[in-house]
């Protein structure tokens, strides 16, 4: 991913809003994570208006995970503000912190993390019960939703990785998220349901959804409306994909040979001059 661009270490520049953009859902200004000398996030400035898909991509190592954690309210800068809606994480206490991720932020990660005695509808549930109430009826629909109806009532163990990753994307959407955080979501998955899962995204993308997915993959990427690149903690770069830009057409469910992958849009830019789309 990196071998697309030369590098270019980003400004210490405010983010500049566009007149002409969405409103912000989120924005991150000079935000830094330091570990002693280790500077996991360091001096990041972000802008994601509101309903947009946005890609974030770098090596191991990158500071993507840690940018995430930060934006899911799993952890806190050690300098610098992110501001969710209009609303200062920093100012929040731990209650208030919770409240965002149960009612504004979906959580899809990698490793699945479903409890293993529990069926793909309980699952869903649990997502329900610590938001409000459990409602079957809704979170057999959220199932239907992503392919799964017919597996509500299977444990875990008996569904495919394909199907336990959208399981996961189910019990992120259940409370309805402004904002849905997916890390590596298709890291562990074949070509088909790598397909699933984008084909879920760009239906939670075209409803007005806010997405933002950590990825080495590139076509996973270009799939975005928007990339970012991260280097040793740094926005060195981004770039805005061509609409459609390396979306396989296939229906959600079509397990068809796939139609080769459009080329992704133009180089990144350097970090620091916030393209908006």
């Amino acid at each position: 991913m990196t071998d697309m661009l030369a590098e270019t270490e980003t400004g210490s520049q405010d983010p500049q809003p566009d007149a002409g953009a969405a409103d912000l859902l989120l924005e991150l200004r000079h935000v830094s994570k330091i570990y002693g000398d280790l500077h996991a996030v360091d001096d990041l400035s972000l802008q994601v208006p509101r309903g947009q898909w946005l890609s974030v991509v770098g090596s191991s190592g990158s500071g993507k995970t840690t940018l995430m954690n930060i934006i899911g309210c799993m952890d806190t800068p050690t300098r610098g503000s992110v501001l969710l809606d209009g609303r200062e994480l920093g100012r929040m206490n731990a209650s208030q912190l919770t409240d965002i991720r149960k009612h504004v932020i979906g959580l899809v990660f990698q490793q699945f993390h479903l409890i293993p005695h529990l069926t793909a509808i309980e699952n869903v549930m649990v997502a329900q019960y610590y938001h409000s109430m459990t409602d079957q009826k809704e979170a057999l629909a959220a199932l239907e939703n992503v392919g799964l109806a017919e597996r509500a009532h299977h444990l875990p163990s008996q569904l495919s990785g394909g199907e336990q990753q959208r399981v996961c994307i189910a019990r992120a959407l259940i409370n309805h998220p402004e904002l849905v955080l997916a890390d590596e979501p298709t890291g562990n998955l074949d070509e088909a349901n790598e397909q699933l899962v984008l084909d879920i995204f760009a239906r939670l993308h075209a409803a007005g959804t806010t997405l933002i997915v950590v990825t080495h993959d590139a076509h996973v990427a270009s799939c975005a409306q928007r990339q970012i690149l991260l280097n040793h903690g740094r926005l060195v770069g981004e770039k805005l994909n061509a609409a459609g830009a390396g979306r396989r057409e296939k229906d959600m469910l079509d397990f068809g040979q796939d139609e080769p992958a459009a080329p992704a849009g133009d180089a990144f830019a350097p970090g620091g001059e916030e393209a908006q789309a």
